[in-house]
């Protein structure tokens, strides 16, 4: 089994579909308020995080069973083409995850945003990180700061962030039932210790100053795909009401 069949099979067990449930509670609220023409979700195929996105042309970019084929560092989307960007785990399992940030700031436009999903090294999780095993522990668990530093080298603006997962990583529901008090408390009282992070960035350019449509006025949707040697499938594509 691949590792993206073995990721799937994850996030389908209880643990996995418990901690999905929270990541979405996170970015529904979030992506409400991102708007734009296009937007696109890097990996996680089968699964739709940007559900709650007012953005209508959108899609899913994965090696397997998504809307575009493609590995995350060699998109096939033109420059400055996206205006929201979602990479969900995606970074701890890359091979070289500063290329895929560069590629991911190469297709934003300008003030487009990036919203990053993470496991956090200094909590419960990145404690049974350590401990090894399959998805997800033998991922790159990569921490905030440096997370920060890289984002900052390419010219992206932190804007903010939210933590999830403060509870023990474990199994059965019964058993997260007992340790529920810790998600409650965990904002309040080890804010920086949940198990995962969804961080915030906008790409700048520097001397660029954006226009924004004028009221009323109709704009058309342009492709967002390159053509390329390679047989691709298009993102989805609706006009903007």
């Amino acid at each position: 089994m691949n590792s993206a069949a073995l990721a799937r099979e994850w996030w389908q067990t209880p643990l996995g579909a418990h901690l999905l449930a929270q990541e979405q509670e996170l970015l529904d609220p979030v992506v409400q308020d991102v708007f734009g023409y296009h937007a696109a979700q890097l990996g996680l195929p089968g699964v739709d995080l940007l559900r709650e996105s007012r953005i209508r042309s959108r899609g899913i970019v994965a090696v397997d069973g998504g809307d575009v084929v493609a590995r995350a560092d060699q998109l096939p989307l033109a420059d400055r083409s996206i205006d929201l960007l979602l990479l969900p785990h995606l970074l701890e399992f890359a091979g070289n995850p500063h290329a895929v940030l560069r590629e991911a700031v190469r297709v934003l436009m300008p003030e487009g945003q990036l919203i990053i999903l993470g496991f956090n090294p200094f909590s419960l999780w990145g404690l049974r990180h350590f401990a090894g095993g399959g998805y997800p522990w033998a991922g790159r668990f990569i921490p905030v700061p440096r997370l920060h530093d890289w984002l900052q080298l390419l010219d992206m603006d932190t804007r903010g962030g939210r933590y999830t997962a403060y509870a023990p990583p474990l199994r059965h529901p019964a058993a997260r039932d007992r340790w529920a008090f810790m998600e409650k408390a965990g904002d309040r009282w080890w804010p920086m210790a949940g198990g995962v992070y969804m961080l915030q960035a906008v790409k700048r350019v520097r001397g660029l100053r954006v226009l924004q449509p004028q009221a009323g006025r109709r704009a058309v949707a342009k492709p967002v795909l390159v053509a390329t040697g390679r047989s691709q499938r298009h993102l989805r594509r609706v006009p903007p009401p």
